[in-house]
């Protein structure tokens, strides 16, 4: 049964600001080191905030939040899709810990999406089946790129579809979810997606659903 709501859990828009000021400590250097914390064993998890991240191995979710143990509820998979299993993933965390804050993160030169890319442009399929399962949640988002209005650069694809992927990915949550359209439409689960550089460790917010009142710029 789900977990009945707790109004002491962490708010949508507090839990946002405690990762990107987390973020900011990591790029800055000032990163906190986890410590084996061997009292978790013995309480309920009560993660802050749940987030979706690609299996990529450059993208460690705690790590470049600068979180430790039982701060977040992860779930990779690669391209940050919103697959069945993650679905009920979120739905569990969501459900189960009254985490309010869902962050979909999408990072640069996401390998998921550059398969999906190379896929559209010249019309193979992947080389295996549970791979085209990846490819065809995120090709919806990219095909715009190439046809129509829409359509951009072979260049400017890459960034632009890591970051409507993302986007597609956080409204897939509440569209394929009722259990998470009604935590959301009752005020009490945020989602929200962003973009992690590779190139800097910033994670960037693409959406935000008004969350940060335009104040996005925290230092650690």
């Amino acid at each position: 049964m789900p977990r009945t709501w707790d109004p002491d859990s962490v708010p949508p828009e507090s839990a946002l600001q405690r990762l990107l000021l987390g973020n900011a400590r990591f790029r800055s250097g000032q990163g906190r080191i986890a410590t084996l914390r061997p009292d978790l064993a013995e309480v309920v998890q009560r993660p802050f905030a749940i987030v979706v991240g690609c299996s990529d191995s450059r993208t460690p979710v705690e790590i470049l939040f600068d979180q430790g143990f039982g701060d977040l509820f992860v779930v990779r998979v690669a391209g940050n899709v919103a697959s069945p299993a993650v679905l009920g993933s979120v739905e569990f965390a969501a459900s189960q810990f009254g985490s309010r804050l869902v962050l979909v993160l999408g990072h640069t030169r996401c390998g998921a999406v550059t398969a999906t890319l190379d896929a559209v442009e010249s019309g193979y399929s992947p080389a295996s089946s549970h791979i085209a399962m990846i490819t065809d949640l995120i090709a919806p988002t990219v095909i715009p790129l190439f046809v129509g209005p829409g359509a951009l650069p072979k260049s400017e694809r890459p960034r632009a579809a890591l970051r409507a992927n993302a986007v597609a990915a956080a409204k897939a949550l509440t569209h394929r979810s009722a259990l998470l359209a009604e935590l959301v439409d009752t005020g009490r689960l945020a989602i929200v997606s962003a973009e992690y550089a590779l190139e800097t460790g910033e994670v960037t917010i693409i959406d935000d659903g008004g969350l940060l009142g335009g104040e996005r710029d925290l230092e650690p």
